[in-house]
């Protein structure tokens, strides 16, 4: 047989104990390990390693558990002092609430007068003037529930 089959065959060896193979594949390296005395060896070993690999008992120092569970909280406080501060947003929040209400009579009136001299009906330039404010603020509103799914996301 070609060195090309035994090395598929031990492939498909390796990979049967590690992940699923498919039942084409599976079939094919049983009918090569009844045929194929080498590559049956290097199954049976392979099996006789994990089952002695199984058997070995590993002693995890005590207290790795909880030391791991308070670094990652640590790292989890950490992230959160490092993260951006809001402050940032909320004074830009009201500075474009303040804006808004000092300029509204302006915008209202030269709303009223785009309506006058286009013709255009007077709840259509009032819509107008809602989204004016409505538009910005939903943007905004936007922004910041996107950013909180993502900080819920990476911790």
């Amino acid at each position: 047989m070609s060195n090309e089959l035994h090395a598929r065959a031990e492939q498909l060896i390796a990979r049967e104990r590690v992940e699923e193979i498919s039942a084409a594949e599976r079939e094919w390296l049983a009918k090569h390990l009844d045929g194929c005395e080498a590559c049956a060896t290097v199954a049976v070993s392979t099996e006789q390693a994990l089952a002695s690999l199984r058997g070995v008992n590993i002693e995890l120092p005590r207290g790795l558990a909880s030391r791991t569970q308070l670094r990652v909280r640590m790292r989890a406080d950490d992230l959160r002092e490092h993260a951006p501060k809001r402050s940032l947003l909320w004074a830009i929040t009201a500075m474009s609430w303040a804006l808004g209400v000092a300029t509204a009579p302006w915008v209202w009136r030269g709303f009223s007068w785009i309506g006058e001299h286009t013709g255009a009906p007077k709840p259509l330039w009032e819509m107008g003037f809602v989204l004016w404010w409505a538009i910005p603020a939903s943007i905004a509103a936007v922004a910041v529930i996107l950013e909180k799914k993502s900080e819920q996301q990476s911790i």
